[in-house]
C-alpha cells in the first residue's frame, strides 16, 4: 500500500485547481474520499487551506502528472526521494508517561503487586515508567501516600496498553518455576507396588474348610492307623493271658 503525500489536503486543492485530473484520481494519490475531494472543488471543504504544490516539494513529477492528465484510468506515484533519511532508532528506557498521568502510577503500581505478584520490576518499569525505589516503597507501605493509594487498572488510566501487560505477564509465567510436590507425598517403594494383594479375610476362611491335598490327606491316615495299632496291641495281650 503507496503512502500519502505530505499535507494531503493541501496537495488535494492544488490538484483541484491547477489540473484536470479526476476527483478519482486526486482521491486515491491524496488517499481521501472522492466526496471529500468533491466538496474541496465546492469549497465546501478544507475551505482556508492553502494548496501545496507536490511538483516543487519533490512529491510528484510532471511527467507523471501530464501521463495521468491524458490519461483517466492511470494511477498517480509518489516519486522517489533523492534523500534518503535515516530512520530514528527507538532508544531503550522506561516508558514516558504525560505529567498529567503522573500522579496515577502509585496506583497502577499497587494494582499490579496485588494482581499480578509474579511480576519482576523491571517487568512494572516498563509497563508504569516509574523507578525501582517507588515500588519498593509501595511494597513495604512506606511511600508518603501510602494510606490513601488505591489499586487500579493500569490500562484503564491509560498508562499502558492491554496487549504489554498481557505479554510481560505471559512472559512472568514462563518464567515462573515447576510447582513443588506437597510434603509428604513421596513415592511408594518398589517392594509395595509389586507385592500381591492380601487375599480378603473371607477367603482364607473359606481355604481353611477345604479338603487338604492328597499327600496330606494319606499322610494322616498313617498316623491314624498307626495309633489304633498301638491301641490294640495291650488289649491282645490280656486275651492270650
Amino acid at each position: 500500500m503507496s503512502l500519502p503525500p505530505l499535507m494531503p489536503k493541501a496537495t488535494a486543492v492544488w490538484l483541484v485547481e491547477n489540473t484536470s485530473l479526476t476527483f478519482e484520481q486526486i482521491a486515491e494519490f491524496c488517499k481521501l474520499h472522492p466526496l471529500e475531494v468533491r466538496g474541496i472543488a465546492d469549497g465546501e471543504v478544507a475551505a482556508g487551506i492553502k494548496g501545496l504544490d507536490p511538483i516543487n516539494s519533490g512529491q510528484l513529477t510532471r511527467e507523471e502528472l501530464e501521463r495521468a492528465a491524458a490519461n483517466p484510468a492511470h494511477h498517480l506515484k509518489l516519486a522517489e526521494r533523492k534523500v534518503k533519511v535515516p530512520e530514528m532508532k527507538k532508544t531503550k528506557g522506561p516508558r514516558y508517561t504525560p505529567v498529567s498521568k503522573r500522579q496515577d502510577r502509585p496506583n497502577a503500581i499497587l494494582w499490579l503487586l496485588r494482581n499480578h505478584p509474579e511480576l519482576k520490576d523491571a517487568q512494572v518499569i516498563r509497563l508504569i515508567g516509574t523507578t525501582k525505589s517507588t515500588i519498593a516503597q509501595i511494597r513495604d507501605r512506606t511511600h508518603w501516600n501510602a494510606q490513601t493509594l488505591s489499586p487500579i487498572d493500569p490500562v484503564s488510566l491509560g498508562l499502558c496498553s492491554q496487549i504489554d501487560l498481557d505479554f510481560e505477564v505471559g512472559r512472568a509465567a514462563k518464567d515462573r518455576p515447576a510447582m513443588v510436590a506437597e510434603i509428604g507425598s513421596t513415592l511408594l517403594p518398589a517392594e509395595e507396588t509389586t507385592a500381591p494383594e492380601p487375599a480378603p479375610l473371607s477367603q482364607t476362611f473359606a481355604d481353611m474348610g477345604k479338603p487338604k491335598r492328597e499327600e496330606e490327606a494319606a499322610i494322616d491316615v498313617d498316623s491314624v492307623f498307626a495309633k489304633l495299632k498301638q491301641m490294640k496291641r495291650p488289649v491282645d495281650e490280656d486275651d492270650e493271658a
